[in-house]
């Protein structure tokens, strides 16, 4: 893990937030929002994977300093400190790791993540409630910020649909992972009989554009039906007394957006619009029609055999991830938002793919 050149170059990092810091300090640097918004989001990125490898380095050489230490002297059981050090860095480095994979086009994005509740009933939408809360709970541990855009409640229990934006460092490239079909099996809380059901839920991740080219989806005032309706979103009563909540229907492809998240409506069309055509670019660049499907929030028979991952709770308690193979016991853990190595797999998984040009 050399300073200079390897896959990480320090230096060249070091060097890189230097010229941003000038640039940053210029007179007239926030003369242009986005450029501004986009130097400062580099800076933050390459000042956090900076202090990181500087922190391993720093217990590395504690490490080594350790192992030059008299074992006597010092009375301890020099093997074992070792070895606990050394599985403290091992878990340090996978952390650090993950930035190294994230090499995408648009990992560096923010995320537009929905929530879609499947087959299974009230037991489907509650499970969808159950991922909402832990993709919450993983922002909040990486520091994400997370915008409701929209939000619909089950008639019984959990929610039918929800869609986020989650803003933050890399933010599509951490959680590009969990695009696809998530399966939950256990016992039923609303089944009098307690038997096992199966449930489903889909998950749409798609990283936020900052630029697209308005030549390229054009978007006519006569393929949208826009509606307005009394928002039941964020804000407190207040909301719910004006139709600040806007619905943008796009005929052709039957693309629907809804914003709920300000009071105002002009603000909430101004969102959805800019959901709208993240969603058009993505759904113009798909080439199969299952991705089209995915992107809309469809569900089609054939996905149910397509799960990406399986949590179960009964008859024993196992997340296993479908694609990877990496699986775990700490079922509570994983529903709690600690995905992070189900995320490392995946990430390993398809930079080894891309490295043998599959």
């Amino acid at each position: 893990m050399s300073k200079k050149g390897g896959f990480f170059d320090l230096d060249k990092k070091r060097k890189r937030v230097k010229e941003l810091t000038e640039i940053m300090n210029e007179p007239n640097f926030w003369q242009d929002q986005a450029r501004a918004k986009k130097i400062s989001k580099e800076f933050s990125s390459l000042k956090e994977e900076i202090n990181n490898w500087e922190t391993l380095e720093r217990k590395i050489q504690s490490l080594l300093e350790i192992s030059q230490l008299d074992a006597k002297e010092r009375k301890v059981n020099l093997r074992e400190e070792i070895e606990k050090e050394l599985k403290r860095l091992e878990k340090q480095w996978e952390r650090f790791e993950i930035p190294l994979l994230l090499k995408g086009k648009y990992d560096h994005s923010n995320v537009f993540l929905s929530i879609f509740a499947g087959a299974g009933g009230t037991d489907a939408q509650d499970w969808a409630e159950m991922l909402e809360r832990m993709y919450l709970r993983y922002a909040q541990r990486k520091n994400f910020s997370v915008n409701l855009i929209s939000r619909s409640k089950g008639a019984e229990a959990g929610i039918k649909k929800v869609n986020l934006e989650i803003k933050g460092p890399f933010a599509y490239g951490f959680l590009k992972s969990e695009d696809g079909v998530h399966r939950l099996v256990r016992i039923s809380p609303f089944d009098a009989e307690k038997m096992r059901h199966t449930s489903f839920a889909l998950v749409q991740v798609l990283p936020e554009l900052e630029e697209i080219d308005e030549e390229k989806i054009k978007i006519e005032e006569k393929d949208l039906r826009i509606d307005t309706f009394l928002s039941s979103g964020p804000g407190g009563q207040g909301v719910q007394t004006t139709y600040s909540g806007v619905r943008i229907v796009h005929l052709p492809t039957k693309i629907t957006v809804t914003c709920q998240t300000t009071r105002s409506q002009k603000q909430n069309k101004e969102i959805a619009f800019r959901i709208l055509r993240t969603k058009l670019y993505h759904y113009f660049q798909a080439k199969q029609e299952e991705e089209k499907a995915k992107i809309k929030g469809e569900f089609k028979e054939a996905a149910w055999g397509n799960q990406i991952r399986s949590y179960i709770l009964h008859p024993y308690k196992l997340v296993k991830d479908h694609r990877t193979g990496y699986e775990s016991e700490e079922v509570e853990k994983v529903l709690d938002g600690e995905i992070d190595d189900f995320i490392l797999a995946y990430l390993r998984k398809i930079n080894e793919t891309s490295k043998r040009g599959l």
